[in-house]
């Protein structure tokens, strides 16, 4: 238990290398594989094959490519610009609910939308985006017609797919509080009345109000299927097409880079990285092994994190590389500092120390200047600057938490364990 305590900083980091790893790669056992399904693991460790589970981006892997156009109706008679900008923005949402956060999705002209999407079931997307999804409530009038009720999808603060009695298929949501009170005050007033849902102009379903429904919550039911509540969830949440779409061009393309320029982009970064550690290791000595070995740390928690977070591609890869080069420049601060603090007669536990301490304003500064600008872009950005914004601000992050906690922990236990009391050994 005492060597639990004393050591528990570089066991919680053994414990997030085991995290990382189980989470950026899938094993399956060899021998319960085709030789072409071993061809495409990324490695082979005793008797187990490695395949990454990192989502990849159109220019890496390939996908579909849509464009549709916006068509005029009854209601909205031209297409206009602020047409089209709302257009634009619920593709982006409905796409994003589709597993992706580095589609592209931008107007074309003055009334179509291109979009480019990766590693997505192509009908998916289509069922997705296609429909209008403009659902309204009604009751029935004096002459026996549906008449509007002024609650729509657009009231719904949430709405998700769930089971009713775990077969039949329902689509379940809360209401905005206003109208979570408008949708109260209508359904007392409607007991043993049917209340209609209309999607898209068709009935869907009319259930008798039973009694007033004042939690601001509902179901909608009418005998979906598993991906027609899915859909419908993800269309009402993204919010209704303002004008009806139609598709005019659909076409796969393949990853823009090609394997062979995958696999040269990757053998130049690992030459990059073994660079990076020479340099430490010349310049720095003992401390540079550390941040090396911290360097490697953190590149491991970064793909693992952006595996559930983004979908890689080439900008999120510049993103990630820039990250990288950030974490070592933490490093290279706090050891020059170091440096100073030894050269002025300090031993070098009070001289790593101290140089921590004086380089983490400096470092937390530039680190914070930095993500306030990754922010920025992620609010207003769309598409591929979006995601080089998300992945480097998850760099950031993580190497400011790589330089302030990795290295720190590796480098004082190994003065503690290896008794190291020269300076030399530093510089």
């Amino acid at each position: 238990m005492e060597f639990v305590k004393r050591n528990f900083k570089v066991i919680l980091i053994g414990l997030l290398i085991i995290w990382s790893v189980s989470n950026i790669f899938n094993f399956q056992k060899s021998a319960d594989l085709t030789e072409d399904v071993k061809k495409e693991a990324n490695f082979s460790v005793f008797g187990y094959s490695a395949f990454s589970d990192l989502s990849l981006g159109l220019d890496l892997v390939g996908g579909s490519q849509f464009e549709f156009q916006a068509l005029p109706n009854k209601q909205v008679e031209k297409i206009t610009p602020d047409i089209m900008a709302g257009l634009v923005k619920v593709f982006e949402n409905r796409v994003n609910a589709s597993g992706t956060t580095e589609a592209v999705v931008q107007q074309v002209g003055k009334d179509r939308i291109l979009v480019e999407i990766p590693g997505v079931d192509p009908e998916l997307v289509k069922r997705r985006l296609l429909a209008t999804a403009f659902l309204e409530f009604k009751k029935l009038g004096d002459k026996g017609e549906w008449v509007n009720t002024g609650i729509t999808g657009a009231d719904f603060k949430r709405a998700q797919a769930a089971t009713e009695g775990g077969f039949n298929w329902i689509v379940s949501f809360d209401l905005k509080p206003a109208a979570a009170k408008k949708f109260g005050d209508l359904t007392s007033g409607m007991i043993g009345k049917p209340l209609a849902i209309f999607l898209d102009g068709n009935l869907i379903s009319a259930p008798v109000v039973r009694s007033a429904i004042t939690a601001g919550s509902g179901q909608i039911s009418g005998d979906f299927s598993v991906e027609e509540a899915q859909d419908l969830a993800v269309q009402l949440n993204a919010g209704a097409l303002p004008v009806p779409v139609k598709i005019l061009t659909e076409r796969s393309i393949s990853a823009s880079l090609g394997k062979e320029s995958i696999a040269k982009s990757m053998k130049a970064g690992l030459f990059g990285f073994l660079c990076v550690i020479l340099f430490m290791l010349f310049t720095y000595r003992f401390s540079g092994l550390v941040a090396s070995l911290a360097l490697a740390i953190y590149v491991l928690l970064a793909l693992a994190v952006f595996k559930g977070a983004v979908t890689l591609t080439l900008a999120g890869v510049a993103g990630f590389i820039l990250s990288i080069g950030m974490a070592v420049d933490a490093n290279i601060l706090i050891f020059e500092r170091a440096k100073e603090e030894m050269r002025s007669g300090k031993s070098v536990y009070i001289g790593l120390r101290d140089g921590f301490e004086r380089a983490y304003t400096s470092i937390f500064d530039s680190n914070m200047n930095t993500s306030m600008v990754c922010l920025i872009l992620i609010i207003f950005g769309t598409g591929i600057v979006k995601g080089f914004a998300i992945t480097l601000l998850i760099g950031v992050v993580l190497s400011l938490f790589s330089s302030l906690f990795i290295t720190k922990t590796l480098l004082f236990s190994s003065v503690d364990i290896f008794k190291i009391k020269e300076t030399k050994m530093f510089s």
